[in-house]
Parts: structure tokens; C-alpha cells; sequence
């Protein structure tokens, strides 16, 4: 893909939904956790893209493997305790498939990545699907390779069932990997290490807030002799999300293999 490509995707403004008719052509999409706040936005989405038709809305107890019949690709925002098995429905009859739960284990995708190899589909794990998240990331990992303390605030709503959330923790990931690679010794968090500290990994302490107001928000903090960086991302409505869900779709029906992360897109 082309990086005036990526730009277009991006760029490109979701109408307001309108009525579709079952004979036009079109990427076949379910949406698998349809009930939810992220499911409604992404079935909202997809009714409005050009190229891309809903054929059927999940959700907890409904037969994916029998809507996936009838489907090219598969969005999953349901639960990390199913999301693992959706995962191998959604390749095992024959779909691509973009997940936006998070919870998945180094075992649980090495098996993935084998499947997928298996089945020659497309399979995109995305801990943030914000073009804003991902370009954080990826500012946080140039900044570790200058500077060796860092720490992580991530804050969101309450019914969010994860703590730290998977961009935290793909955050930490990217800074520690940053660290080996240039060689940095990340310097060891300072004071007590209570739970109340938070989750520290990597050499990086990661701080979960939940409180009523919040949607999505973190920020990294770097910090030196005299001087602190802050790198911080705020999402304030879910939309911000479906420009990556869509662009996730229309290459994972194209490519085949796994793929974790948007960035793998971006930026692979």
C-alpha cells in the first residue's frame, strides 16, 4: 500500500448511513458483538462504505460459524473470554477477520499465526484501531531509544473489562523492544512496588484509571535529567476508530497470514 493510500483511508469521511439493497456487490462483512458500543459504530460504518455490505449483526449466543457462510470477513468486538475461539471459527470457515478484543496470550497467537498460515487468510489483531493511538505508539518507541525512563497512564471508561488495556501494554511492548534494540538500560522504577503502582513490564510502570466521563486516553511520559517528554493520545468519540476498522477489512480479504496491530498496516 501506498502511503498516499494510507493518507486516502484515513482521510476519508464516513457518510451518514443510508438504506442497502442485498444485490449490491461488495465486500460481505458480520459484525460479531453487534449489541455493543464499538459493534454499533463499526455496523454503522459498514452500511455507510461504498464497497463493503452487511450481511448479518452477532452478538454473544448467535452461531458465528454458521453466519460465516455467507460472509468474506468477519469483525469481532466481544469478549476476551470467547474472542480466542471466535478467532478460530472466523479462519476455520474460510473468512478474513478483524478483532478488536484484546486478551490473547503469546500461545493464543502463535496458534493463530499457524492458522491463518494454514487457511491463507487474512487475520488482523488490533489493540486500537485510532490513527492517533498508532502514531503514539510509535512516537513513544522513538523516544525510548534516547531516553531510559518511562512510564504509562492509561484512562478509560468503567465498563471497560481489561486493566491495563491492550494499547498500554502494546505501548510498554514497543519501548522495552526499542530499549534492546539500541541498547538502553531502561533505568528501574523508583519507590515501592505496591498493586496500586500499577503493572510494571518491560521496565515500564503501567497506571490503569477507570472512572465514569472518560472514553479512551493514555499518555507516555518520558523522563530525563531535568526534563520530561509527553507523548498523549485522547479519543473523544468511538468514530475516531472506524477508519482503521474499515482499512483492517479491505486488507485482510486481500492478504493472507496474521498480522497484530494497525501498525502492521501502516507501516509493515
Amino acid at each position: 500500500m501506498t502511503r498516499g493510500a494510507i493518507v486516502s483511508y484515513f482521510q476519508r469521511k464516513i457518510p451518514a448511513r443510508r438504506e442497502r439493497k442485498d444485490s449490491m456487490p461488495g465486500i460481505r462483512v458480520i459484525v460479531n458483538g453487534a449489541k455493543g458500543r464499538m459493534g454499533q459504530e463499526t455496523v454503522h460504518a459498514i452500511n455507510a462504505a461504498e464497497d463493503m455490505r452487511l450481511v448479518a449483526e452477532l452478538d454473544l449466543g448467535d452461531d458465528l460459524a454458521a453466519g460465516a457462510k455467507d460472509a468474506d470477513a468477519i469483525v469481532d468486538f466481544t469478549t476476551p473470554v470467547v474472542a480466542m475461539e471466535n478467532a478460530r471459527i472466523i479462519l476455520s470457515s474460510g473468512c478474513a477477520g478483524v478483532i478488536g478484543t484484546t486478551g490473547f496470550t503469546p500461545e493464543n497467537i502463535a496458534e493463530l499465526r499457524e492458522l491463518a498460515a494454514r487457511r491463507e487468510k487474512g487475520l488482523l489483531i488490533a489493540p486500537n484501531f485510532a490513527i492517533g493511538a498508532i502514531l503514539m505508539i510509535r512516537f513513544a518507541s522513538e523516544a525510548a531509544r534516547l531516553m531510559n525512563e518511562a512510564e504509562i497512564i492509561e484512562l478509560h471508561h468503567p465498563k471497560k473489562l481489561d486493566a491495563p488495556s491492550g494499547t498500554a501494554m502494546r505501548t510498554a511492548e514497543e519501548i522495552a523492544e526499542a530499549w534492546r534494540k539500541t541498547g538502553v538500560t531502561p533505568q528501574p522504577p523508583a519507590g515501592a512496588r505496591q498493586p496500586p503502582r500499577g503493572l510494571e513490564t518491560g521496565g515500564v510502570c503501567v497506571h490503569s484509571v477507570r472512572l465514569t466521563g472518560l472514553l479512551a486516553h493514555q499518555e507516555v511520559i518520558f523522563g530525563a535529567e531535568g526534563q520530561t517528554l509527553s507523548i498523549r493520545h485522547d479519543t473523544i468519540s468511538r468514530a475516531s476508530f472506524m477508519p482503521g476498522v474499515l482499512l483492517g477489512i479491505r486488507e485482510m480479504v486481500r492478504r493472507s497470514g496474521f498480522h497484530y496491530g494497525l501498525e502492521s498496516l501502516l507501516f509493515g
